[in-house]
């Protein structure tokens, strides 16, 4: 039976039946707890068995445009509920299976039921007959006719009715004896093939191993508040999930900087599973209202793009990191990853923290991976005002000391004056947290660049990858540490590395073409340069990477073409990288007015003194003792890029001169000669 609209208003699935017009389940006749919100999406999918029913659709029809809802909460949890009443799985659905990022559809067999028997125009319920009735069927016929139509009633008549058999009767009446019992006997036949095949199916499916996951990617969550102003925080709130899930050893753990490619992406999740190279996938959402927080999580395998676990999490602000510290501990039972005991305790007991002061962190967060010297600065202010808000927050103090170490990199002062400060920050950070991986990879990055502190250098590193595997900031500068010891294949191996866990990141192709660079690998680090700008035809490193590239491989035309592109996009006709690509093409007296004029722009930042002799041997614009000048200087600045002295081959023709010798020696450089 059907409704107006054409739709079945009885049906039946399994063990159960549904009255989608009076809104009752039931299973085995007994009448189920299943009413609102999830009976009414039953209902949908009911209406299209086998159909795709989108999240579009479900949302418009249970709540209209000027209802304000969570969506998102109001389906999940009704979808659960009519789980939990099904008895049905998001991970081996029988009922109900989930489109990620689409909706629902409905998998089980349906049968429409009708109302009532079918009927003739009488009333009467119509049966088939015989042309030829026997004589038991003249028997129950005459025993009904006389009003005998108890159960003993028919059974005496047939008894005692006898009418003489001719042959062809009894060939009809064995026919008629045998074809039910053959057609028994065939129908028994096939549903013991199909219940042996849907056995060897079951059983193949519980007894096969459940699958493995070593990889996994956090999507980008949801904005809910749909408010641009707040975007950071859900960016935020990605990033710390993602830190947390990387201190599990077990776990590959795709970083930031790649998922965000993904942010508002149409691109289904085996594409993006692919792209990325994982097992897993986390796609949610995140609602923040005053001093209260909203996340809904859902854990997806990316090779059949089914759903393996789905939540909904509701906490105070203060209580956030504790609520980080449960969605990573859950994703990882969820995909049978046994945490170890120090990942669990590190997991587990996170403090409180003031909701401004969260706030205010993941702004700083925000700002420092734009890695620009404004946004750095920038960075630095907030992360002042965390600590001045929670001056116990750790993870601050490391967000602190990472960006005052970049600075100088970034034309933000001298080294002198921001790598105290670094220190400072980063040791305090330890102190607050000795658990904290970015805290120990922010210390070693300073005692690298800012101390010279080789040995503790590579303490603090390798204890930074020891508490978060998949952090690829302290693999990318664990690397530049082993390239600058001259420990080149380690090197590579450690970039490498980084780069698996951030496989959409240009930086990290472009520091992977540096440290080939600084290896003599100049053809691996063509390629690396190449890949980077596939990514990003205008990031001007790769092109300045490339130019040094093709340098030491004397295509000079070619190399100079690459370092004038790399200052053309960092939009200045007057950079160092400019003089260098007209000194290469033949063009010296331009290069050398660049160079003046530069100098005495108070607009631009004052170039280091080791960039200075550089320039000086790869553009041959001056003499050997001016340019070891030039490097004596750097050294008592405490250059960033002195760590690099020693390998990098722009300073090969100075190797055998005795003050380069002599400065080397000052360095202390380990496995020197000295």
């Amino acid at each position: 039976m059907h409704d107006q609209d054409g739709r079945p208003s009885r049906v039946r699935f399994s063990v159960f039946e549904a009255d989608l017009r009076r809104g009752e389940l039931r299973k085995h006749g007994l009448k189920l707890k299943l009413h609102g919100q999830p009976f009414q999406i039953l209902a949908m999918l009911l209406g299209r068995p086998g159909e795709l029913v989108t999240r579009e659709e479900i949302q418009e029809k249970l709540w209209p445009q000027n209802t304000f809802v969570d969506f998102e909460h109001s389906v999940n949890t009704s979808i659960k509920r009519l789980r939990e009443v099904l008895g049905d799985s998001a991970t081996l659905p029988r009922f109900i299976e989930t489109l990620p990022r689409q909706g629902y559809r409905f998998i089980a067999p349906v049968e429409i039921l009708a109302s009532e028997p079918h009927s003739d125009a009488s009333g009467e319920t119509l049966l088939s007959s015989d042309s030829e009735n026997s004589s038991a069927e003249v028997g129950l016929a005459s025993a009904m006719s006389n009003g005998e139509n108890s159960l003993s009633g028919l059974r005496r008549k047939a008894r005692t009715h006898k009418v003489p058999e001719t042959a062809d009767s009894r060939q009809r009446r064995r026919n008629r004896v045998w074809a039910p019992l053959l057609a028994v006997v065939a129908v028994a036949g096939l549903l013991a093939m199909l219940f042996a095949g849907k056995l060897r199916d079951s059983l193949s499916s519980r007894l096969a191993p459940p699958p493995t996951f070593e990889s996994i990617a956090v999507l980008p969550l949801e904005n809910l508040s749909h408010d641009p102003e707040q975007e950071y925080f859900a960016d935020g709130m990605t990033e710390e999930l993602i830190t947390n899930l990387g201190q599990i050893r077990a776990l590959r753990v795709v970083s930031r900087t790649s998922v965000m490619h993904y942010k508002d992406t149409k691109e289904s999740v085996p594409q993006i599973a692919k792209e990325l190279n994982v097992d897993a996938v986390v796609e949610g959402t995140v609602l923040r209202s005053g001093d209260r927080i909203r996340v809904t999580a859902n854990l997806l395998n990316a090779k059949t793009d089914r759903h393996i676990w789905a939540e909904s999490y509701e906490r105070d602000l203060r209580d956030v990191l504790s609520l980080q510290d449960e969605l990573a501990r859950t994703i990882a039972e969820e995909i049978r990853i046994k945490l170890t005991a120090q990942e669990m305790a590190r997991l587990s007991g996170s403090p409180t923290v003031s909701p401004e002061a969260y706030r205010l962190y993941l702004q700083a967060r925000f700002h420092c991976y734009k890695r620009t010297l404004p946004e750095l600065e920038k960075s630095i202010q907030l992360f002042q005002q965390t600590l001045a808000e929670d001056p116990g927050y750790a993870s601050a103090y490391a967000g602190l000391a990472e960006s005052y170490g970049l600075l100088p990199f970034y034309g933000g002062g001298s080294s002198h004056d921001t790598f105290p400060k670094a220190k400072a920050a980063a040791l305090k950070a330890v102190e607050l947290d000795d658990s904290l991986a970015e805290a120990h990879g922010a210390l070693g990055f300073v005692l690298l660049y800012g101390d010279w502190d080789w040995a503790g250098a590579d303490k603090e590193l390798r204890r930074a990858i020891e508490l978060n595997p998949s952090y690829p900031t302290s693999h990318h500068w664990y690397a530049e540490y082993l390239v600058a010891m001259g420990r080149s294949d380690a090197a590579v191996a450690e970039i490498r590395r980084a780069q698996e866990l951030d496989p959409l990141s240009p930086l990290l192709l472009a520091i992977g073409a540096e440290i080939y660079t600084d290896a003599h690998r100049y053809d691996e680090c063509i390629d690396d340069s190449k890949k980077t700008l596939e990514l990003d035809p205008n990031f001007a490193l790769a092109h300045e990477h490339l130019g040094g590239c093709l340098l030491q491989k004397k295509l000079y035309k070619e190399a100079g073409a690459e370092y004038m592109e790399a200052g053309r996009i960092l939009g200045s006709t007057e950079s160092d990288l400019m003089a260098l690509g007209y000194a290469l093409t033949g063009r010296r007296a331009d290069a050398v007015k660049t160079l003046e004029r530069s100098k005495a722009d108070p607009h631009l930042p004052t170039r280091d003194s080791i960039l200075e002799a550089r320039i000086c041997l790869e553009a041959d614009l001056c003499t050997k003792e001016e340019t070891l000048d030039w490097l004596e200087k750097a050294y008592r600045e405490h250059e960033a890029y002195m760590p690099f002295l020693n390998v990098h081959p722009a300073f090969d023709p100075l190797r055998s001169d005795p003050r380069f010798q002599d400065l080397i020696w000052r360095m202390h450089f380990p496995n020197d000669d000295h």
